[in-house]
């Protein structure tokens, strides 16, 4: 008897979920008995002209490291080209999302081209908010001088939700915890690190959707351990080789026809005219910055991580790196002025705690979050809306973006793609005392203080410390979001919360808050009634 297409799928789904729960009862990835190399970072970065060139600087600055900020998005995608374009010996990449749309895949061809002048490639991925396309990176393992791992996979590696919302309902424990570090490193001796993931709405030019974040490269003895760190991640028991995972990696006829796609696109955009293509035939921004028409600021500054084992630590069961406690560290330090942006704010008892310290010093806190109208993570900001009195209560000031802005100055994209409506923040950025900053993949929130690995750096810079906040300043103009203010009603009570911009030239409050629907309201306020701050 033969079975209908349909009831063999179906069939095949239950299988698939039958095999995905016995999965589940694994405490360690699948794949994890796999035999794998161990390898560490470039050892004599001195081989290479950049690191030739970095290690001159650096002692022209008393072995202090260079760095520069990069606000603007299309220059984050830029600058990620230009250093593949420029590695001779070794390339570290390590993303939580590295997306199949163009810039992703303008990035794989770049990395693949790397690959084929003999540069030996290592690509670090999580395996956590994957899409259909984005395998298209993992295609490139079969190339000889490239090597894939994803972090704490998923024992099914298709796209459905629904197969994945079974794995991870009886393997919890284990698929809730991701890596949520983004770093480049080009020969041991440049990287650039930060909040941006591979995607175009990282890189602020899909009109659809747009993230504003930062990064900062970073050239001299800073690079030694941020190799270390990814290292670190590379040869950890929760790095996999795609080899190891259902489907294995790819044959050398799929990496060739992938080969073929990739050139077909660029050559494509190219004769598209596209201006962020276009301008990588003049190496800027990367070459002006070698060359010192963009200059580095010259600094100290500590590397902070977390451990790949990070959930042990937090148990007590290694000894380890909890990067959250550095900069804590550094956050109470502060004497005069503390300034923040993250998309997601959700501090917990501890970071409330840590707000009303400050405070009672008479320390200024002012933060910079997302509005309800601009965030992608309904659930993210049901958690935020329980913080909102408590924090304006303690005295903490509370901006929140707009989607429309009002100005881009300081937006990190032009004023036509903001004209869209679609700007989100995604930046991570504390500036202290505005002397010193952190700037790194770490959110304020309980994911990113329990669930996910971080890095970052904490830098003791004046001067970039005073470039963050006058980025600050500009977008928490009136213009560009609202701020949130507690107003006592004519007849008393509770103070009412409201919303205060400026429209047409004119301040306006908002008593109810502003959203892009109604159902966007009713959605984020039943999500507000469940228990799931630990998870936000």
């Amino acid at each position: 008897m033969e079975c209908s297409p349909a009831i063999g799928r179906l069939c095949r789904h239950w299988l698939l979920a039958v095999a995905l729960l016995l999965a589940g009862c694994a405490s360690l990835p699948p794949g994890s008995d796999y035999a794998k190399t161990p390898s560490v970072a470039l050892a004599a970065p001195e081989t290479t002209q950049l690191g030739r060139q970095f290690a001159a600087l650096a002692r022209g600055h008393d072995g202090q490291s260079g760095f520069r900020i990069i606000p603007v998005g299309a220059d984050g995608f830029l600058l990620r080209m230009q250093m593949i374009n420029a590695a001779e010996r070794a390339l570290d990449l390590q993303y939580f999302i590295f997306r199949g749309d163009d810039t992703g895949r303008l990035l794989t061809g770049a990395v693949l081209r790397a690959a084929d002048r003999g540069v030996r490639v290592r690509v670090l991925l999580d395996d956590g908010e994957t899409e259909a396309g984005d395998e298209q990176i993992i295609k490139l393992a079969a190339h000889p001088m490239i090597e894939v791992r994803i972090f704490n996979p998923f024992a099914y590696r298709g796209h459905s939700l629904a197969l994945k919302a079974v794995e991870f309902m009886f393997n919890a424990a284990r698929l809730d915890y991701r890596m949520h570090n983004k770093l480049l490193v080009v020969d041991n001796a440049a990287a650039l690190l930060g909040g941006r993931n591979i995607g175009d709405q990282y890189f602020q030019i899909d009109p659809e959707s747009q993230f504003a974040d930062d990064d900062v490269f970073a050239g001299g003895p800073i690079v030694r351990p941020l190799s270390a760190s990814f290292d670190e991640y590379w040869n950890s028991t929760l790095a996999i080789p795609v080899e190891a995972l259902a489907g294995g990696g790819s044959s050398h006829t799929e990496l060739q026809d992938h080969r073929g796609q990739l050139q077909a696109e660029h050559r494509q955009s190219q004769s598209a005219g596209v201006d962020y293509v276009a301008r990588l035939a003049s190496g800027e921004p990367f070459a002006a910055m070698l060359a010192g028409r963009l200059p580095l600021v010259w600094a100290p500054a500590q590397l902070v991580y977390d451990s790949p084992d990070k959930k042990k630590v937090l148990s007590g069961a290694m000894v380890g790196r909890l990067m959250q406690r550095q900069v804590a560290s550094a956050t109470l330090a502060v004497q005069h002025e503390l300034l923040m942006v993250t998309p997601y704010l959700i501090p917990g008892h501890e970071g409330m705690q840590l707000f009303k310290a400050l405070r009672q010093r008479q320390v200024q806190v002012r933060i910079l979050t997302s509005s309800l109208e601009s965030t992608t993570v309904l659930v993210a900001h049901s958690g935020y809306m329980h913080y909102r009195r408590p924090l304006l209560q303690d005295g903490v000031a509370l901006h929140e973006i707009r989607a429309l802005l009002g100005n881009s100055k300081g937006s990190g994209q032009s004023h036509a793609i903001s004209r869209h409506g679609n700007y989100s923040l995604h930046a991570k950025l504390f500036v202290f005392d505005r002397q010193r900053l952190y700037v790194g993949s770490m959110n304020f929130d309980q994911r990113s203080m329990h669930l996910n690995t971080e890095v970052g750096l904490i830098i003791d810079s004046p001067q970039l410390a005073q470039q963050v906040a006058a980025r600050f300043e500009a977008m928490t103009q009136p213009e560009n979001a609202y701020q949130l203010l507690l107003r006592p009603p004519p007849a008393g009570g509770t103070p009412q919360l409201v919303w205060q911009t400026r429209e047409n030239g004119e301040l306006v409050e908002y008593r109810r808050e502003p959203a892009r629907s109604d159902w966007q309201r009713l959605t984020v306020r039943l999500l507000s009634l469940l228990p799931l701050d630990k998870e936000l």
